[in-house]
């Protein structure tokens, strides 16, 4: 797994993942067979490339050894552009990327010793970041503040630093994301849990570093969130690389 502050990619095994809501855009990737995406309301979608939507609820079922999920905060100028590389769209479920035999063909050939720069150009090709603008700047300023903040940040407080009411920052960020404060406050909690991981503490240790109430918050949280939790990812052997500042900017 690598993670950067706005995007988080898992690169590995498929997992067996129950039905989850996720806080931010989901990029997924059936690297070398088809997946398929159920929804609540009872919909079925079978693709090899699919971006979910924030908030929506579903269940993956990879039918192949490999699967790739970039996540991309909601609203930024990554996951506003990705929106546009797909051809069709059902229930807040886009499928088939434009590039999306170049994209399977890359990630076919990654492996643990992949270097950093051949990541970030998928990611590249994948998002097609420079053909669009980015969100309301004060709401890209609230997500990164959210991301790299040192403590709980309430919306209130997080509201007055950009000079707004509490209400209506709320419903910028709602309206600029798609997503709620609430919920994007809980992924970055997980982005603060995964580097604590990354460092190599357990996940006590983790669960406090993201302001989890207990270990039981963070598992429960996370699959709600992902799907399965984080000891049955960890036992996948998984290696976490955070990557500062962006992806962009890595060699």
């Amino acid at each position: 797994m690598w993670l950067w502050p706005g995007r988080a990619l898992y690169a590995g095994p498929s997992l067996r993942l129950g039905p989850h809501s996720g806080a931010v855009a989901c990029l997924a990737v059936g690297v070398d067979a088809p997946f398929t995406v159920r929804s609540t309301s009872g919909g079925e979608l079978r693709a090899r490339t699919a971006l979910l939507a924030p908030r929506v609820r579903h269940q993956l079922t990879a039918s192949g050894d490999r699967m790739v999920f970039l996540y991309l905060d909601p609203g930024s100028a990554d996951d506003r552009a990705c929106r546009t590389g797909f051809a069709t769209s059902r229930e807040k479920i886009l499928v088939e990327h434009r590039h999306e035999d170049d994209l399977l063909a890359q990630a076919a050939q990654w492996s643990s010793h992949t270097p950093i720069p051949q990541i970030t150009a998928w990611i590249t090709k994948a998002t097609g970041h420079a053909k669009t603008s980015s969100a309301d700047p004060r709401i890209t300023a609230a997500t990164r503040r959210l991301i790299s903040a040192g403590h709980p940040l309430p919306a209130a407080s997080l509201a007055a630093e950009l000079g707004l009411s509490e209400s209506r920052f709320l419903r910028l960020f709602r309206d600029g994301t798609g997503t709620s404060y609430r919920r994007f406050r809980l992924w970055a909690q997980m982005h603060r849990a995964a580097r604590a991981l990354a460092e190599g503490h357990n996940l006590t240790r983790a669960s406090a570093d993201g302001y989890f109430a207990s270990p039981s918050h963070l598992s429960t949280a996370f699959h709600a969130m992902f799907g399965l939790t984080p000891s049955a990812l960890l036992s996948q052997d998984l290696t976490i690389r955070c990557l500062d500042p962006s992806p962009d900017a890595v060699t």
